[in-house]
């Protein structure tokens, strides 16, 4: 049996990063983000993608469509956005940012997502919350566990096509 993160519950055994076959018109290297179901599929080739659970956006919030990676960063820094203070006021205490680190909302890594060259402000990033995986709960990024960013950041170069559905 799997221990509870300070009382929630473990990540559901259906959200765990695995190899599955892939039947999608995606290229080899691609990301793939399936919203409605809470599924990153980074796209192997030959059939097969490694699979991983995700946080979504809450109320529709995450983008949609294609976008790049843009940058990477290793324990990066947050700031929320003035849209995600002005819909959550209790994030104004953070607005000088929070400092990269265990404590920090984007967790162990972050993959930067971009438009024309231009940040969206969405990212695909770790988590301090596990047990958000398959839920609705972001302002619109995805998250995945911190073991899981780890290993898709690893994978991913900048440049990397993103498609999130």
């Amino acid at each position: 049996m799997m221990a509870a993160y300070n009382g929630h519950p473990p990540v559901d055994a259906r959200f765990k990063r695995q190899r599955v076959k892939y039947d999608g018109a995606e290229p080899a290297g691609t990301i793939v983000v399936d919203t409605s179901e809470k599924f990153l599929y980074a796209v192997e080739g030959e059939g097969w993608a490694t699979r991983y659970g995700v946080g979504v956006g809450e109320d529709g919030r995450t983008v949609k469509g294609k976008a790049t990676i843009g940058r990477k960063a290793d324990w990066p820094a947050w700031t929320p956005t003035a849209s995600m203070m002005e819909r959550k006021p209790r994030l104004v205490q953070y607005a000088g940012g929070v400092p990269g680190g265990p404590d920090n909302p984007l967790g162990a890594r972050a993959l930067y997502l971009y438009r024309g060259g231009k940040d969206t402000m969405f990212r695909l990033h770790g988590t301090n919350e596990p047990w958000t995986i398959g839920t609705e709960v972001s302002s619109g990024c995805v998250r995945l566990t911190n073991d899981d960013i780890i290993d898709l950041y690893d994978r991913t170069p900048v440049g990397t096509t993103v498609l999130v559905i």
